[in-house]
């Protein structure tokens, strides 16, 4: 059956886990619980390809967690929490996965998280409307407000209001 269209799947490498993404990936996501125990890791590292035999797997689901596709498992069903325990299983951090999986390096992709993240330009919606989606317009609005906020000169304050806003010493009794 063939995925129902909706408004937020207009942005552009955006998966979002919705409730029929969640049914779509239940075998993806189930795989990956299961690597919360040292001896289900230890089977599956043993013989990654018998392992995903015992999950309710589709061909591409299996072979994008053998590729450790992340984009892919996420379109096809995963959510991002269950699949960083196969990240983890492979002694990977969650920014490696956030970098591999925009393509960036861990320095680039960090770098570019503690700069205010991805700018709304260039990730628009993929109709050809050329307007933020209303989820990324919302979210870079109360971005570019804290980032002005921040950055925002203050103003000198005078001798008098420095001397009022200095902190009389404690002396313990």
């Amino acid at each position: 059956m063939a995925r129902e269209q909706h408004d937020y799947d207009d942005i552009p490498g955006t998966f979002v886990f919705d409730a029929e993404r969640s049914r779509q990936g239940f075998g993806i996501n189930m795989f990956c619980m299961s690597l919360m125990k040292d001896d289900n890791r230890k089977a599956f590292k043993a013989n990654e390809a018998e392992y995903l035999k015992k999950f309710n797997l589709t061909p591409e689901q299996t072979d994008a967690i053998l590729k450790r596709d992340y984009n892919r498992m996420l379109e096809l069903g995963g959510n991002i929490y269950f699949t960083a325990k196969l990240g983890a299983t492979d002694g990977h951090s969650f920014q490696h996965l956030a970098a591999v999986m925009t393509g960036a390096s861990q320095q680039d992709y960090a770098a570019m998280m503690l700069g205010g993240g991805r700018p709304v330009e260039g990730n628009r919606s993929r109709s050809g409307k050329n307007v933020p989606s209303k989820f990324i317009s919302a979210a870079a609005a109360k971005k570019a407000a804290k980032r002005a906020a921040a950055t925002k000169p203050k103003a000198k304050a005078s001798k008098a209001s420095k001397a009022k806003s200095k902190p009389k010493s404690t002396k313990w009794k």
